[in-house]
């Protein structure tokens, strides 16, 4: 979930959980409580991991930097808690999908670092935000051919919506770029290890996915590995019990 500081309340906009609904899953609100003991009770009963967006920023210390004169509002409480449930889901191997800032948490988790501000920090960017209407199509990124997002979208480039002022700048671990806007920015990772499920994008497939169709492929293919991981593990604790009669 987000934090809306000044009514201290955990929200989160309602398009996440229509589409992973609407792609068959059963969306479940993790509150924001920086708990490791809460995160992995809360994780153990989960079989997919999505990480949204957020109106604020990751802390720049959390990757070694000091903080730029445009770094937006830092909620530690998000940080921690997205930093905590991706530790438990690595651990699980358990299915993530990261959107805009659930990327950049993603990328921050396994060592990378972000941009702090694109505008005055990378040379000839493009607008990355553009405002309303949200679900409008704003540039086109790059997809590689052979990586998921490229499979699911079926062609050399796809047309996305922009909404974030960070960016990635060096990857994580286990991560590798397999899409990227016009003036180089990546937008978007897999973790190419073949045991495990892991995608972040940059833009927000959230908005609009009624209608666009790599939307609903990225919320199709989600929930598709995530009842993959639910089969895998009710089979293996059918197992466990069967050894222990």
């Amino acid at each position: 979930m987000r934090l809306e500081l000044e009514t201290n309340r955990f929200y989160l906009a309602r398009y996440y959980s229509e589409a992973v609904e609407a792609a068959g899953g059963i969306p479940v609100h993790i509150a924001l409580i920086p708990r490791p003991e809460f995160v992995r009770q809360v994780m153990a009963d989960l079989d997919g991991l999505l990480l949204p967006g957020s109106n604020s920023d990751i802390d720049p210390l959390r990757y070694g930097r000091e903080p730029h004169p445009q770094l937006g509002a830092v909620h530690p409480e998000k940080d921690e808690t997205d930093l905590l449930a991706l530790g438990e889901a690595e651990s699980l191997a358990i299915p993530i999908f990261g959107i805009c800032f659930g990327l950049q948490a993603l990328n921050v988790a396994r060592g990378g670092t972000l941009i702090q501000d694109i505008v005055s920090q990378h040379a000839d960017a493009i607008k990355h935000e553009q405002g309303a209407p949200r679900d409008r199509h704003s540039h086109r990124v790059r997809l590689l051919e052979d990586s998921i997002i490229g499979q699911l979208a079926k062609t050399e480039t796809a047309p996305v919506n922009s909404h974030h002022h960070q960016a990635i700048e060096n990857l994580g671990r286990e991560l590798v770029a397999t899409a990227w806007a016009p003036d180089g920015l990546v937008e978007a990772v897999e973790d190419p290890r073949n045991d495990r499920f892991v995608l972040g994008v940059q833009w927000h497939p959230e908005l609009g996915w009624e209608q666009d169709r790599l939307s609903q492929s990225l919320f199709g293919r989600f929930i598709a590995e995530a009842r993959l991981y639910a089969e895998k593990k009710s089979s293996a604790q059918a197992t466990a019990l069967t050894s222990t009669m």
